[in-house]
């Protein structure tokens, strides 16, 4: 298996260019000769709604090619929003574009993310803030797949009886992205969402763009700067992924890292018998966990019952100011389960998320996420999932850490990608900035650290925190005022790395 975001050269254009060639910049013609036509969000005719109201948001669409190789092919649309800078022509520095959201930018703010930016940040003083819904997602060409029938009840625990059926199941549900996906899903990439950034630059009659982006936006930033250096002006990378790690090491991460927040959260629990009274040290606090999770497996209904605890498990683990309410919540799930009180435990167990595995629309969702993470290479004998899966279902089964180890749509994917992914490199753009917390369950520690150093960015860590997506959207007043000096006056942090605190823990005394 090929790990694709650290093996290919990242400048290869796609059925031409040889490696170490130039990226391919936007096509011409008739692609940069657009203007786009601004209007209000309230507008008669826009679809307002989703993304808030902003009295000086403004909407617009361009077109992009469907494959960059092909000019002369079928087009799509990108759907942008825009909220011009008050500083200005003397203070204005240009435009800053934003991304967040899972891979490919799935269920993203998108164009509603210059909104959330004004409110939230002084940057609409320099900066035109663009918005735009990535290809495939939201008001742009929308990638959809089949919502697929699935034969396998939901459990955080799967047994071996079921891994060849969830293997199938995973099968038809790529089955049904290619039925869907029709000729837009290989060309649904990293590389060709930066490619469209830059086609929004050009059309905008700009030389350069700033750029911050959460989670996926990371990788999309990195990817920009690696193809298109010279174009990348201020960058923020928030929540970062692993620049050597394929999908698949991705998804695993997810689990690993959840797994070292419980074991945390575990330590500190231990030391507070008087409080919780549910072991005296970590693994005394997980032992009580797994004895909680099995009397609840054993209870009418425990599959959904253990799926929600080893759920709940995961996702307040991660936020340390809700320990001592998982302490709590643990304790009386445990006493719920012990007397056969089905019912009660449910009633605490209430309200629980479980993960989305894709945006439902009737018989469509949007499979973006889909098609995006089919950009490296999966691992096709189910045999080798399953393997991690029994790993990941003893070591890791808080938070569904088993499914990130099972069968994904790449392990059948149905298509040959255009190109090869990005290998990212640093160097050729400016020094810019990397926030990570050093517990944030979705995108592990250690990419936000590998980025950092590959890009020769700084890095600001949020110390004892599970925190994802912490810039302007996280309430870390700290981090928010070392990001807006850098990306407001050039002032970046003077060392290579800077601590900033997390929300702090429950004030729970020890003993």
């Amino acid at each position: 298996m090929t790990s694709g975001m650290d093996t290919v050269d990242s400048v290869q254009a796609p059925h031409s260019a040889p490696a170490g060639a130039a990226a391919p910049g936007p096509p011409a013609g008739v692609f940069l000769a657009q203007r786009p036509r601004w209007a209000p969000v309230d507008a008669p005719g826009l679809p307002y709604g989703r993304h808030g109201r902003h009295g000086r948001l403004e909407y617009a669409e361009i077109e992009a090619p469907l494959d960059y190789a092909r000019p002369d092919g079928p087009r799509i649309t990108l759907a942008l929003s825009r909220i011009r800078a008050t500083g200005g022509p003397g203070r204005r520095r240009g435009i800053l574009l934003a991304l967040n959201g899972g891979p490919g930018g799935d269920n993203g703010i998108g164009r509603g993310l210059p909104a959330r930016l004004v409110a939230a940040t002084p940057l609409g003083e320099v900066y035109d803030l663009v918005g735009f819904d990535p290809r495939g997602t939201g008001d742009s060409t929308r990638l959809e797949g089949e919502d697929s029938p699935v034969t396998v009840p939901f459990d955080s625990r799967p047994p071996d009886e079921v891994f060849d059926a969830l293997a199938a199941d995973m099968r038809e549900r790529e089955e049904g992205c290619r039925r869907a996906g029709g000729e837009l899903r290989p060309h649904v990439s990293t590389r060709n969402n930066a490619r469209d950034m830059d086609l929004i630059r050009a059309v905008l009659g700009e030389e350069r763009l700033s750029f911050v982006g959460w989670a996926y936006g990371t990788l999309l930033g990195a990817v920009y700067g690696t193809m298109f250096p010279g174009r990348l002006d201020r960058s923020v990378l928030d929540s970062s992924v692993h620049p050597g790690w394929d999908w698949q090491a991705q998804f695993r991460s997810q689990a690993e890292a959840t797994r070292e927040n419980v074991d945390a959260w575990a330590e500190w629990t231990g030391e507070r018998p008087s409080a919780f009274a549910l072991g005296t040290d970590a693994a005394g606090v997980i032992a009580t966990v797994e004895r909680t999770a099995a009397a609840l497996f054993a209870l009418d209904g425990g599959r959904a019952l253990r799926t929600s605890f080893d759920m709940i498990i995961g996702t307040l683990a991660a936020d340390r100011s809700r320990w001592d309410q998982l302490g709590e919540l643990v304790r009386a799930l445990l006493a719920a389960a012990a007397s056969g009180d089905a019912p009660r435990a449910g009633e605490l167990l209430a309200g629980q998320a479980e993960w989305r595995p894709g945006k439902s629309a009737g018989t469509r969702r949007e499979a973006v996420l889909e098609a995006v993470t089919c950009e490296t290479d999966w691992p096709s004998d189910p045999a080798l999932h399953h393997a991690a899966m029994r790993d990941f279902r003893e070591r890791c089964p808080y938070g569904l850490g088993v499914m990130r180890a099972q069968p994904w749509v790449g392990t059948f994917r149905t298509f040959s990608p255009p190109e090869p992914p990005t290998r990212i490199r640093g160097g050729g753009c400016p020094a810019g900035l990397v926030v990570q917390a050093d517990g944030d369950p979705l995108d592990h520690h250690e990419g936000g650290r590998a980025m950092a150093e590959r890009l020769g960015h700084r890095l600001v860590r949020i110390t004892d925190s599970g925190a994802h997506e912490v810039y302007a959207l996280g309430g870390n007043a700290a981090v928010d005022a070392l990001v807006n000096r850098y990306l407001l006056d050039g002032e970046l942090p003077s060392g290579a790395e800077t601590c900033v605190p997390g929300v702090p823990r429950p004030a729970v005394p020890a003993g």
